[in-house]
């Protein structure tokens, strides 16, 4: 711009993977108090398994998945292959 005002600085904003102060602060509480929303997850699940209530415990093994198992990434591929077939006849006489 021509008054030099706005736009994208070299080295502005919030390095990337940065945490916002109030996403640490939570972070940092939830980590006090020894307790993770994983954990809370997997205790509900145990505790509806062993009531025999498997539909619940699956419910809760659904919401706990992301967190232990990452999605795989889709990936489109674009093959483009030149095959040659070359035929060829042999006489009746002939065997392979």
């Amino acid at each position: 711009m021509a008054n030099g005002h706005g736009g994208k600085r070299e080295g502005g904003g919030r390095p990337p993977g940065a945490l916002a102060k109030k996403t640490r602060a939570v972070a940092e509480a939830a980590a006090k108090a020894g307790i993770t929303p994983l954990e809370v997850i997997l205790e509900a699940m145990n505790e509806a398994r062993s009531a025999g209530d498997l539909s619940a415990a699956a419910g809760f093994a659904k919401d706990a998945a992301p967190y232990m198992h990452p999605r795989l990434a889709n990936v489109e591929s674009n093959i483009k292959a030149d095959v040659g077939v070359q035929i060829v006849t042999l006489p009746k006489d002939e065997a392979l």
